[in-house]
């Protein structure tokens, strides 16, 4: 808990996303202090936390920078944090990126760079933010894996192991630390409107629309919410499970 102002810290990697945008306003509007983790696009996340402390919540919000290729830039961000807001109580695993081509075409460089952000950056957060966690005997973890991660996609098979490997992570992570008090869940999205899946068309989209039981395509909200649930006191005895917002495409 932040000493500063008495609310709670999360930090969302990828937080200027389609998903991590809204799992950051889901947070905000229930009273936590957000730190909102971006690479690239500092306007994007500066305009972000301005509409949130604009919007008249009682927490705070705050933007830091990393490359996730990086591991030193990581433990930076982590420190300035700590400075600024206090140490972080729920850690939001989200930042990702996806490839889409044949594995014969995939470069060894590439593969690396969907494991440097997807895997290994899990882990260096992780790493970081559990000291204090385990200190406290409070904290929730939170990783964004993917339905290819459960079941695998053609032509994705990177990504797709990048995301099962989050889904081992989670599991064994949530026996080890339990015992501390820390709940570790994984959250599997299916198809989401998000800029991850603009390469798809519009009758792509119609079509796994109409595969999926209920009928749509998933929004960024959907899987916020989600988020959120996990790391709720209703959700105090779940721990090492995946959740898969889907739809029902895939059960």
């Amino acid at each position: 808990m932040n000493v500063r102002n008495n609310k709670p810290n999360v930090l969302v990697t990828g937080g200027t996303g389609g998903i991590g945008s809204a799992i950051v306003r889901r947070f905000f509007e229930a009273g936590y202090n957000v730190a909102i983790h971006y690479a690239n696009n500092r306007e994007k996340a500066e305009e972000l936390a301005d509409e949130l402390m604009e919007s008249g919540g009682t927490g705070l919000a705050r933007i830091f920078r990393a490359d996730f290729d990086e591991p030193g830039e990581i433990v930076e961000m982590f420190g300035e944090i700590r400075e600024e807001l206090g140490p972080v109580d729920v850690l939001i695993n989200n930042a990702g990126i996806g490839r889409q081509e044949l594995l014969q075409d995939v470069s060894y460089a590439d593969w690396r760079k969907t494991f440097s952000v997807n895997v290994d950056a899990v882990f260096m957060c992780t790493k970081l933010a559990l000291p204090y966690m385990i200190r406290r005997g409070y904290g929730r973890i939170v990783n964004i894996s993917s339905i290819w991660g459960i079941s695998g996609a053609s032509c994705e098979t990177c990504y797709s192991a990048s995301k099962a490997a989050v889904i081992g992570f989670t599991k064994a992570l949530a026996k080890e630390v339990g015992p501390a008090g820390i709940n570790v869940n994984c959250v599997a999205p299916g198809v989401i409107d998000t800029d991850m899946n603009s390469h798809l068309s519009p009758e792509d989209m119609s079509a796994l629309a109409d595969e999926t039981p209920l009928g749509r395509i998933g929004t960024p909200y959907d899987v916020a919410e989600t988020v959120y649930f996990l790391c709720s006191a209703a959700s105090s005895f779940i721990t090492g499970q995946v959740i898969s917002p889907n739809g029902g495409i895939v059960i």
